[in-house]
């Protein structure tokens, strides 16, 4: 299981792929296969059948998985792209903080 900095409804930023340079809130984080799912980047259309009566079927549009290292984090203050530095309060609790601007994320 791989340790990720990004959590879910962080704002990130494509690196790489057909949909570089589009930022997006993070809908769903896999740790274990080191992907995120990001509203509105990869898009793919699905083929889907319908299950139930009444259930309406056809082709629909839904976000497939990417891998978390071809995102970045936006930071919310400076809204700079940046990976998060961490740091320890006087109370024992870990924080992200930006590297740019220095605000806590």
């Amino acid at each position: 299981m791989n340790k990720m900095s990004i959590k879910k409804n962080d704002t990130v930023l494509v690196l790489s792929g057909k949909d570089k340079g589009k930022q997006g809130k993070v809908l769903e984080v896999m740790p274990r296969d080191g992907k995120v799912i990001v509203e509105k980047v990869n898009v793919v259309s699905r083929h889907q059948k319908p299950r139930r009566q009444g259930e309406e079927g056809g082709i629909i549009q839904k976000e497939a998985p990417i891998y978390a290292c071809k995102v970045q984090r936006v930071c919310p203050k400076c809204s700079k792209a940046t990976r998060p530095a961490h740091k320890m309060l006087a109370d024992g609790k870990k924080v992200r903080i930006c590297k740019k601007c220095g605000a806590e994320i």
